[in-house]
């Protein structure tokens, strides 16, 4: 089930919210589970009751780890990850990686077809971070399992994040009174409509254009009307992913939690490294606590800090998808910010002279890095989007045609309209932090209650008639 759809906003949502604030509080936490397992079901029949395992033997081994550091705890600790990460390679790379032992061994290997298991990603990383802060020390074990698998597959964020540590919602859960106020609702409902509105409204009108090309094929494609594809691409993804978190967060809200925010305006970041602290904020916090710090982080000269940021980024692309694309993708980006590290960066070898530049001078290399910025960021997403990389490599050949001497192409810049122009300024403008002061300035005011209705409705009418509503975690 997702949350742009009118199943959950008529259905779902107003039979848990109802049920949810009517139970006392020492069971608010069973309507959640309970809720949050029918929800999921309702999209996974099957998977549920892998999500219900996860929760029963993440339970022991949080029970097990706690205490004083031993053989056993580290052996336990060994075991969780063991099954967790088991679990996600089997059912998200078990293809990929057999296809590709086959490639090497020049035969093919047998592997049974598995559908994914919706945001197995997600809780998978979820859980692990709290058995391992319960192995630091840095959280007691739950001993009420209810109140772990109520934090575990809380649906708000249970299919597309964020990442939720549990030490951030620990003492919600512990509530003994009445966790849900009503300032705190009424955000949260303001928070749903406007990722709601991002999600239908804009996302999925810059997905119709970059899935219509797709479908066509990229060698049919003018160089300009690549670019416009990529830029909706790179708008799709942002009004997507940030809409769903945004509805994520609207919903913790509603229920007395407060959830963190996963975006920060990323494409108006100075350099790749801001990028990063911007968007998707709470993978990358993830993967700097869980991973890159344990492996030494940058405490350990400079090979060893370039290696850790390469696994890190490895892994961080592998994570996103099993096809070698990601890969790519993961390393790509290591490479951006290997580069921004040893030049702009703390220690960098420019970072004297841009500190000792005047401020005209730093306000035109701002103005150069935000573009540079976008431009990596944009050829990023191209190779993030495309699977095949015959595909992938069709499409670079045409977002860099004249380099290539490429000019015939079947859609060119005529293929669009001027309403196609003014979408991508309007999605432009609101990836911006512009409108968002104006609305935290007013957010209280008639004028704004009335747009967010119209925003919420307009919502409704899409949804109803348009059978155009993809779903882009369905690979995580």
């Amino acid at each position: 089930m997702l949350f742009s759809s009118l199943s959950f906003v008529f259905r779902f949502l107003p039979a848990i919210l109802i049920l949810y604030m009517l139970a006392p509080a020492k069971l608010k936490n069973t309507v959640l589970l309970i809720g949050s397992l029918i929800f999921y079901s309702l999209g996974e029949p099957l998977y549920v009751f892998l999500m219900i395992l996860s929760i029963l033997l993440n339970y022991l081994f949080a029970r097990g780890v706690a205490g004083e550091k031993s053989f056993k705890t580290r052996f336990l600790l060994f075991l969780m990850a063991f099954y967790n990460i088991g679990v996600l390679l089997v059912f998200k790379y078990g293809s990929f990686i057999a296809k590709n032992i086959g490639l090497a061994l020049g035969r093919e290997i047998g592997f049974p077809e598995l559908s994914l298991p919706l945001g197995i990603s997600f809780y998978t990383f979820q859980i692990m971070s709290y058995v391992v802060d319960v192995y630091r020390g840095e959280v007691e074990a739950e001993t009420n399992i209810i109140d772990l698998g109520a934090y575990l597959c809380m649906f708000p964020q249970l299919v597309a994040g964020p990442i939720v540590k549990y030490k951030a919602v620990r003492d919600v859960l512990k509530m003994t009174r009445e966790r849900v106020h009503m300032p705190e609702f009424e955000e949260g409902l303001r928070l749903f409509t406007i990722g709601l509105g991002s999600k239908v409204l804009l996302a999925n009108r810059f997905g119709q254009v970059w899935d219509t090309m797709s479908e066509i094929g990229y060698g049919y494609l003018s160089t300009p009307a690549a670019w416009i594809g990529v830029v909706c691409y790179t708008l799709q993804i942002y009004f997507d992913f940030n809409g769903y978190s945004l509805m994520a967060v609207g919903l913790g809200n509603m229920l007395g939690f407060d959830l963190p925010r996963n975006f920060n305006h990323p494409y108006t970041a100075g350099s790749v490294s801001d990028f990063w602290r911007r968007w998707h904020i709470t993978l990358t916090d993830f993967f700097r606590e869980y991973v890159y710090i344990p492996l030494g982080g940058n405490r350990e000269g400079a090979f060893k800090t370039y290696r850790n940021m390469l696994i890190v980024w490895l892994i961080t692309g592998f994570w996103h998808g099993a096809d070698w694309n990601f890969i790519i993708w993961g390393l790509y980006y290591f490479v951006f910010l290997f580069l921004e590290r040893i030049t702009i960066g703390k220690k960098g070898i420019l970072r004297g002279l841009l500190d000792k530049m005047p401020k005209f001078l730093r306000f035109i290399f701002g103005f150069f890095g935000h573009g540079y910025t976008l431009f990596v960021v944009v050829v990023g997403w191209a190779i993030f989007a495309v699977t095949d990389l015959g595909d992938l490599y069709a499409y670079f050949t045409r977002l860099f045609a004249p380099a290539f001497g490429l000019t015939d192409a079947g859609i060119g810049l005529d293929s669009f309209t001027w309403v196609m122009y003014v979408w991508i300024a309007v999605g432009a403008l609101f990836s911006t932090p512009a409108l968002v002061k104006i609305y935290e300035k007013h957010k209280r005011n008639v004028l704004t209650v009335l747009v967010l209705l119209a925003i919420f409705w307009g919502s409704i009418v899409q949804l109803t008639f348009s059978v155009y509503n993809p779903f882009l975690y369905f690979r995580f």
